[in-house]
């Protein structure tokens, strides 16, 4: 079998900033085709961010693409690498309408979600609240932020695979403050002292840039060590971490029944240390109407062979369902 690979590269075809109240404006661009089916696409982190490559996951001649920066990341003002912008309004209903007003801005009346690890929470937390704007889902590394996926790969779990990784992750940290070291960086990331702020930023982005691909990749590892990047990528993803994603207990799961009518295919990693196989797992059986692929020779990166091919194989065959 020929895996699929990225479309050609693009550039957006109109792109602008969209004020969401709270002294935030969010990035936003289309690209592809201007009368294609709508399909927007949720990046991951929190606090990721969007690039050209996930503009290249999509057929441009059947959709309408749509990617933004969430709050506070990317090309989003205020930026969170500035450690006096508050995240007090950087909530998981806040940016789900955010995306609701970004559809209406966009004219759009109902689009194909697609999510990647944070952004499937995001995609899934969208769906249950919106089930009517959304014609299918497609997810990616399964991320629901229950307190035992959080303590998985920040405090204890990957840490057995990963000793060395891990003794750069927590170098910033005295050993005295290691029994919750989502509280111990929440101090140090949103320090006003940038030699106590940039350490502790970089070790924490450089951690889960270093994990999230199956083999090592220095040039993403690095991208997640640059300045600005780091502290915004860590201050955001610390304060979703520390609020529970402010989500109730299992709610994503719980609440599947809002839409287990809708179309949905969803992939996964086999070896993805990120976000380990067993919440999709969760997912997979309380959702079976959804399609569900487990990848063996993959881990949690959208662009790994085996998970890229499931994902456009999905959005080639939902181009058809206009």
């Amino acid at each position: 079998m020929e895996l699929r690979t990225l479309y050609p590269p693009i550039e957006p075809h109109d792109s602008g900033m969209l004020d969401v109240g709270d002294g935030d404006s969010i990035y936003w661009e289309v690209c592809g085709n201007p009368d294609g089916k709508p399909l927007v696409m949720v990046h991951g982190g929190p606090g990721a961010g969007c690039n050209a490559e996930h503009r290249r996951q999509f057929d441009p001649e059947a959709y309408r693409i749509v990617l933004f920066d969430q709050r506070n990341c990317g090309r989003s003002l205020p930026h969170a690498s500035d450690p006096a912008v508050s995240l007090e309004n950087n909530t998981t209903w806040n940016l789900v309408a955010d995306m609701e007003r970004l559809r209406e801005h966009l004219g759009i009346d109902r689009w194909l979600v697609y999510g990647g690890s944070w952004g499937s929470a995001l995609s899934l937390a969208y769906a249950q609240t919106h089930p009517d704007r959304v014609t299918e889902l497609v997810l990616r590394g399964i991320f629901t932020l229950r307190p035992f996926e959080l303590y998985w790969f920040y405090q204890e779990g990957a840490s057995l695979l990963f000793p060395d990784l891990w003794e750069e992750y927590i170098a910033p940290i005295p050993e005295d403050e290691r029994e919750d070291l989502i509280a111990a960086f929440a101090e140090r990331v949103n320090s006003p002292d940038a030699e106590v702020r940039l350490p502790a930023a970089r070790a924490w982005a450089r951690w889960e840039g270093s994990a999230i691909t199956l083999l090592p990749n220095k040039e993403l590892v690095d991208h997640f060590g640059e300045p600005d990047y780091a502290v915004a990528f860590a201050r955001i993803e610390n304060h979703y971490f520390t609020n529970g994603g402010f989500f109730e207990d299992e709610q994503l799961i719980r609440d599947v029944d809002r839409i287990r009518h809708i179309p949905a295919v969803i992939v996964q990693g086999r070896y993805d240390v990120c976000t380990p196989p067993a919440t999709a797992w969760d997912l997979h059986r309380a959702w079976p109407e959804a399609e569900f692929h487990m990848v063996d020779d993959a881990g949690h990166s959208f662009d790994e062979p085996g998970i890229l091919h499931r994902l456009i194989e999905a959005t080639d065959r939902f181009a058809k369902d206009r």
